[in-house]
């Protein structure tokens, strides 16, 4: 689907940098006829998250890619995660996909600092029926972030940019060996890989470039960018550091 864009006064407050754009245009990470052929493909046939695209383009309220959120459930399931920690709920698109994976007996703890986001985002688990199934933790997530008392077997980062490597540092102690960690917009628009396209794009680009090299060298994460959705970081939490530098052997 297109890029969602943020208006709301509320959300663009406490959401920094997010508020821009995510993908800048269909063809900004893959060829145009390719985004369109996946774009046909994976068409949204779920009435509720159908509802959701839609409200998410018409208000400005920027969530993951369809194809993102799609991965992060099918990771999840595949993985049997039981604990999801998701940084950056907005209203609830990707948190449906979890708790949907996580099952009756799951848990999918989710941060926002918006009162707004966080309304409409109850409102659509309770649709679903899976509110119960989701804790949502108001505030900022770097003040929320250590409280946590929970252990997890997920975490999806998709929240401010600038703050990226302070998520993944915070959070990373509470995810179980052989836990995966999940990132969004690690490409942003391509910009990352080539030229900032307007001043006020220039913090998140530059900070998102830091993050990228520190995500991949991990010495506690096997770490991957993939070309999906707006780059997508993918990695999975080894046991001890120096099991690996880049793509060599073990």
């Amino acid at each position: 689907m297109q890029f969602w864009r943020m208006s709301l006064a509320s959300a663009a407050t406490t959401r920094g940098s997010e508020k821009k754009t995510m993908k800048a245009r269909i063809d900004a990470i893959i060829q145009r006829n390719q985004a369109e052929y996946l774009e046909q493909l994976t068409q949204q046939t779920d009435p509720l998250l159908r509802e959701m695209e839609e409200y998410g383009g018409e208000h400005g309220v920027p969530s993951a890619d369809r194809e993102v959120a799609l991965f992060c459930e099918i990771t999840a399931r595949a993985a049997n995660a039981k604990r999801c920690l998701e940084i950056g709920m907005a209203i609830g698109y990707t948190s449906l996909h979890l708790a949907r994976a996580v099952g009756e007996d799951g848990l999918v703890v989710t941060i926002d600092p918006s009162d707004e986001m966080i309304k409409a985002a109850d409102g659509y688990l309770t649709r679903a029926g899976l509110r119960k199934r989701v804790r949502i933790e108001r505030g900022k997530a770097l003040d929320v972030i250590p409280l946590l008392k929970d252990n997890f077997d997920l975490i999806f980062i998709d929240a401010v940019k600038e703050e990226y490597s302070d998520y993944l540092r915070l959070s990373l102690p509470r995810l179980r060996n052989g836990g995966i960690v999940i990132v969004d917009n690690l490409l942003w628009g391509g910009q990352v890989a080539g030229e900032i396209r307007s001043p006020d794009q220039e913090s998140s680009t530059n900070a998102l470039r830091e993050f990228n090299k520190y995500f991949i060298n991990h010495p506690k994460l096997r770490a991957v960018v993939l070309s999906v959705g707006d780059g997508l970081g993918y990695a999975v939490k080894i046991a001890a550091e120096g099991q690996h530098r880049g793509h060599g052997g073990e």
